[in-house]
C-alpha cells in the first residue's frame, strides 16, 4: 500500500523521533537510575481531550507547545525549557509582558509543525500543548516523546482553549493549582469591577475582524480575542458565529466586510499590514460602524499581541490599554 502523505510524514517523524530517543537515553543498551520517591501530590491525573494523562512526578523539564503554555508556566513560576513561538516574537518567544520572568532564552520549537527531534532532544517530562488544532495526528506525533496534555474535555473550537481552563490546567500539570486560583480570581475579578464600571458595554454588540495578506476575516466566540470582549459585558454577532462554523475564524470577501458592522467594530492588522491602510480603505470605512465612528482599529503591534496572547499576562496587559481605547471610541 503506498501511503498517503501524512502517513508518510509520520513515518518519517518517527524514524527520526525513534534515533533522537535513542541517542539522549544513552542507547538501547541503558538504563536509568530510580528517582525514588515521587514528589507530594504525585502521580496526578489530567484529563484531556484525547483521554486522562498520568503525570508521574513533578515536571523539571517543560515544553510549552500550545499557544501561550509558555506564558502560562511563567506566570506560575516554571521555567519552560522549550517554547512556540505563535506570534512571532522572535527571542524568548513570549510577550514582553511575560519575558522578563525567563532567567534563560528556551529553544524556540515550531508552531504547527513542531520540531520532534528538537523536542526529544530537550528530554521533556511533559508537553503542554493545551491550546492547539485539537487535531489527533498531532497528539500522536508528540506522544512518544512524553505525555502530552492537551486541550482540556468539550473544547469544540480550535485553539479554543479558555485562559481559565488553560490556567488551571496547566498548574494542575505543575503542582501549582492554589497559584493558578489566584491567578484565574485576580483577573475574574479585574473583569467583574470593568463591567461594573462599564455597565453600557452590556448594552451594545461587538465585532472583531482582522486584516491579513489582503484578506479581511471575523474572529467569533472561543477565540481569546472575541472572548475577552465579551467577558467585558459585550454581545458579539450571531450572524459572525454561524459563518465560522465551529471555527474560531472566518474569511470574508470584500462583499462580506459589512458583516462587520456593530455598535463596536474592532479592526486590527496582522503582519507587515500596515494600519494606515484599514484607515484609508473604502470598504472598511464604508460599513456602518466606521461611518458613525464606532470601528476601533489597533495599531499598536503589543496591543495586538496581548489583545490575541490568551494568557493571563497577556490579557492583564491587554485591558490596561485597550478599555481606554474603547471609552474613547464610544464617547466621540
Amino acid at each position: 500500500m503506498n501511503p498517503g502523505p501524512s502517513t508518510r510524514r509520520g513515518l518519517v517523524a518517527a524514524g527520526a523521533l525513534s534515533t533522537v530517543l535513542l541517542a539522549a537515553c544513552g542507547g538501547a543498551g541503558s538504563s536509568s537510575e530510580p528517582t525514588g520517591q515521587a514528589s507530594e501530590g504525585y502521580p496526578v491525573t489530567v484529563e484531556t481531550l484525547f483521554g486522562d494523562v498520568e503525570i508521574e512526578d513533578l515536571p523539571q523539564n517543560v515544553v510549552a507547545l500550545g499557544w501561550s503554555d509558555a506564558e502560562t508556566a511563567l506566570a506560575l513560576g516554571v521555567q519552560p525549557v522549550g517554547v512556540a513561538d505563535w506570534q512571532g516574537y522572535g527571542g524568548t518567544g513570549v510577550g514582553p509582558w511575560a519575558a522578563e520572568l525567563l532567567e534563560s532564552e528556551p529553544e524556540q520549537l515550531g508552531t504547527m509543525e513542531p520540531n520532534i527531534e528538537a523536542i526529544a532532544t530537550l528530554a521533556p517530562d511533559v508537553i503542554l500543548d493545551t491550546r492547539s488544532d485539537n487535531s489527533q495526528e498531532r497528539h500522536d506525533l508528540l506522544s512518544p516523546v512524553a505525555p502530552v496534555v492537551g486541550p482540556p474535555p468539550g473544547v469544540e473550537v480550535t485553539y479554543g482553549t479558555t485562559w481559565q481552563q488553560q490556567t488551571r490546567q496547566v498548574a494542575q500539570v505543575l503542582g501549582e493549582e492554589e497559584r493558578g486560583e489566584e491567578l484565574v480570581t485576580e483577573l475574574e475579578g479585574r473583569f467583574e469591577e470593568l463591567r461594573a464600571d462599564h455597565p453600557e458595554f452590556g448594552d451594545l454588540t461587538i465585532a472583531v475582524g482582522a486584516y491579513f495578506d489582503g484578506q479581511y476575516g471575523a474572529y467569533v466566540p472561543g477565540d481569546t480575542r472575541a472572548d475577552l470582549l465579551a467577558e467585558l459585558g459585550f454581545e458579539y454577532k450571531p450572524e459572525l458565529v454561524e459563518r465560522a462554523e465551529g471555527a474560531f475564524y472566518t474569511d470574508l470577501s470584500s462583499e462580506l466586510v459589512e458583516e462587520l458592522d456593530a455598535d463596536l467594530t474592532i479592526v486590527f492588522p496582522i503582519g507587515d499590514e500596515a494600519a494606515e491602510f484599514l484607515d484609508g480603505d473604502p470598504v472598511l470605512q464604508g460599513i456602518p460602524s466606521a461611518e458613525a465612528g464606532r470601528l476601533l482599529v489597533l495599531d499598536d503591534p503589543e496591543l495586538v499581541n496581548a489583545f490575541s496572547s490568551g494568557s493571563t499576562l497577556g490579557v492583564h496587559h491587554a485591558l490596561d490599554e485597550i478599555v481606554p481605547l474603547i471609552q474613547q471610541t464610544l464617547e466621540d
